[in-house]
């Protein structure tokens, strides 16, 4: 006899075992009603038969919840695919216009350098305009009150001029995508005027 004849052997045999069982089990029930009288028979398959639809009717539910739910999910996933399917691709937009504003900050003011900081400015102002278009916003929070939701504070400087707790100085331009944050802004922050010693 072949392998495979054994392998198929084994796998009849607990279905023919089962099967018998059942069988068994079914001779009993049915000896067991033509012991009770005919209406009691009939009264205990008609409530096997009510509990039978019930079970189904409370499994087919849960089978309906659950398909539900998983295509809430997959609209939620394709939903979120859409709006933030160009994150990869905007921060690495975001050295682009770090470099375009450092060209911008190296340019001057003076009269010889003129053509070209406007033309920076120009391809900044463009660059800008193209981002915003896909929801790339600049945090941009110069003068500001520090969020460390969209800032990361690089120091805290005394500052006469600044309220508390201020954005004095913007080392570098954070951005946001569809309102989540790609990138914090880099900043100073005030921490108020220097305290004078009146006893010194």
């Amino acid at each position: 006899m072949s392998e495979e004849q054994n392998i198929q052997d084994e796998i009849q045999k607990p279905a023919e075992e089962q099967v018998e069982a059942t069988e068994a089990t079914a001779e009993e029930a049915v000896e067991g009603a033509n012991e009770q009288t005919g209406d009691e028979a009939l009264t205990s398959l008609l409530e096997a038969a009510q509990q039978e639809i019930a079970d189904l009717k409370d499994q087919m539910l849960r089978v309906q919840a659950e398909m539900q739910n998983v295509r809430r999910r997959a609209e939620a996933d394709v939903e979120k695919a859409h709006k933030f399917g160009v994150e990869k691709f905007a921060n690495e937009m975001l050295s682009v216009a770090d470099n375009l504003d450092r060209a911008l900050a190296a340019a001057g003011d003076d009269e010889a350098t003129k053509p070209l900081r406007e033309g920076v400015e120009m391809t900044l102002t463009g660059f800008a305009a193209g981002l915003a278009k896909f929801k790339v916003e600049t945090v941009d929070p110069m003068g500001e009150t520090f969020n460390p939701e969209l800032h990361q504070a690089m120091s805290m400087i005394e500052s006469a001029e600044a309220a508390p707790n201020t954005v004095i100085a913007v080392m570098q331009k954070g951005y946001t995508l569809q309102g989540r944050l790609l990138r914090p802004a880099m900043v100073m922050v005030s921490k108020g005027a220097p305290q004078i010693d009146e006893n010194a």
